[in-house]
């Protein structure tokens, strides 16, 4: 443990001492969240612990003994701004566990990114950047599915979400100066969005593939099938994707577009067992993208190294470097590299372009269409 104090916490695992804990928060305006989670080998995250505190006194709950109960689900959805850091695999926890996404959300993480250069900036150094305290780290990787759990851990987990709420009140007072708050909120209710999209997002899956270019339509197709397929598959049967059969199996088998279960068995990777309990499905994914008709067909993906597509990419992401380092935030924070390439490919498919919304379309809209329109002479 570190020189601070320890922290208060009351530890919940009963329904009724959930509700109790609910109604003496209600009429907070902020509310920090945390979970701690078990994922090796399920799809979903096996919820250890959840977090939350609207002061100085941390609620600790066990959800190996405590339901989510109709007042925490309440509590996650009224009107109080919901505090996570990094909250990707926390929302997965909660709407696992709670049937519902805490909003509306504010991810401190993201916050950050808005306030400089460095995205992706941990919780510790987070906490050492705005209150010059250090806060323990030892807990970090210890087993949070244990019972009892150590008071360090139960301290480790309290201090999470008290700091949370310190940092905070220091970001919301920057942003207001710099005229960004409508920048988080935006994005942070886009991370709701995206989180609640599970089928869709399993649609755009294999679009993560750095190799698409390598595929013809047909191909293409079939690993997009067969992408959509294993995501379904590992969600309803609770597995790691991995487990069931990895994406750089999943593109050998779209390279090799297999018509048997000999030609499959010939791909380098692929086992007797996943022959035996899946090969007739990949194969059967295979023949439907193999006769679909062409006006059903993806794209094909441009090769990135192409002298087109490289000098188009290059002048966007010029556009966007400049840009961020006017702003003073990471360049990936106005447009990821997959969103330039997709504005690249609409315009070699000669197909309408859907420049950045919300406030990026302010500062991006324009130079992205000069950018394209110069270097396409």
């Amino acid at each position: 443990m570190s020189s601070l104090a320890p922290p208060l916490y009351q530890w919940i695992d009963s329904a009724d001492a959930l509700d109790a804990a609910c109604e003496q928060v209600a009429g907070a305006s902020v509310i920090a969240l945390d979970t701690e989670f078990f994922r090796e080998n399920t799809f979903f995250p096996v919820p250890a612990l959840v977090q939350f505190t609207t002061g100085d006194t941390a609620y600790l709950v066990d959800p190996l003994s405590t339901p989510c109960t109709a007042a925490f689900r309440d509590l996650l959805q009224n009107s109080a701004i919901k505090l996570l850091h990094a909250c990707s695999e926390d929302l997965e926890v909660f709407q696992h566990w709670a049937g519902v996404l805490p909003t509306p959300l504010i991810d401190t993480q993201v916050a950050q990114a808005f306030l400089g250069e460095t995205p992706g900036m941990g919780y510790q150094k987070l906490v050492e950047h705005w209150m010059g305290e250090t806060l323990p780290k030892e807990e970090t990787r210890s087993n949070w599915l244990e019972r009892p759990l150590t008071p360090s851990q139960c301290e480790y987990a309290a201090l999470d979400v008290i700091y949370l709420l310190k940092v905070w009140r220091l970001q919301a007072e920057k942003l207001e100066q710099l005229g960004r708050r409508e920048w988080l909120d935006d994005e942070c209710a886009s991370l709701i969005e995206q989180a609640g999209r599970s089928v869709e997002s399993d649609g755009q899956w294999y679009t993560r593939q750095r190799q698409l270019w390598r595929l013809d339509p047909h191909q293409l197709e079939a690993y997009r099938l067969m992408t959509i397929w294993r995501e379904g598959e590992t969600r309803r049967r609770d597995l790691p994707r991995n487990w069931l059969v990895s994406d750089k199996l999943l593109f050998a088998v779209a390279e090799k577009m297999p018509k048997n279960r000999y030609e499959l068995a010939e791909i380098e990777g692929v086992k007797p067992p996943l022959i035996k309990k899946e090969g007739d499905t990949l194969l059967a994914l295979v023949k439907q993208a193999q006769h679909c008709p062409e006006d059903n067909l993806p794209a094909r993906w441009p090769d990135p190294m192409h002298p087109a597509f490289k000098r188009r990419f290059k002048a966007l992401k010029k556009v966007v470097v400049d840009k961020a380092a006017e702003l003073q935030i990471a360049p990936e924070m106005l447009l990821r590299r997959r969103d330039i390439e997709g504005l690249v490919m609409q315009r070699l498919a000669n197909q309408p372009l859907t420049p950045p919304g919300g406030w990026r379309h302010t500062y991006l809209t324009q130079e992205i269409y000069q950018a394209l329109e110069e270097s396409s002479q």
